[in-house]
């Protein structure tokens, strides 16, 4: 959305502020999203250890089970800073700054999004199936999710330079 590759001019009227409010909603827009799936897997996780089976959880499932948790929340922090941040910067003239900042924090949030989503499959499965098909699921889904989030927007990118006109 922002920085150096971002467009100067993609063919829009509108002024750098207006550039700069779209480029902020569309952020918000995104972390809106972002934030449903969070609160949905921590939920999900905050209600495990009320379940009788909560108690046999080795050492290893504990710990993932704790490292999601904290995941979660550090993840719903991320998402939640563009707009403590919009409140502190609120008025003062920073608007690029805070667009910048909060492209750069919503990258952050898909990546913990991402290990949230690997860890609490890893989880489910490794209680389901056994610690290897754990490891498996967490690894198969930890490659498609590079995959989807890193090299294909990285492939289209690239393309996208390639085919626009000088």
């Amino acid at each position: 959305m922002t920085g150096p590759a971002a467009p100067q001019d993609d063919g829009r009227d509108e002024s750098p502020a207006e550039r700069m409010d779209r480029n902020w909603v569309e952020l918000l827009q995104e972390l809106r999203v972002l934030q449903t799936g969070v609160q949905i897997l921590a939920g999900f996780l905050l209600t495990l250890p009320f379940q009788a089976r909560f108690e046999t959880l080795d050492g290893y499932q504990t710990g993932l089970y704790l490292a999601n948790v904290i995941v979660a929340a550090l993840t719903t922090a991320s998402i939640l800073l563009p707009v403590s941040l919009h409140r502190r910067l609120f008025r003062q003239g920073l608007k690029a700054t805070l667009v910048a900042s909060a492209d750069t924090i919503a990258k952050v949030s898909l990546g913990g999004v991402m290990l949230l989503s690997v860890g609490t499959t890893s989880l489910i499965f490794d209680l389901t199936l056994g610690r290897a098909a754990g490891v498996m699921a967490g690894v198969g889904l930890l490659a498609v999710l590079l995959l989807l989030m890193v090299f294909v927007p990285a492939a289209l990118r690239r393309r996208g330079l390639e085919e626009k006109p000088q």
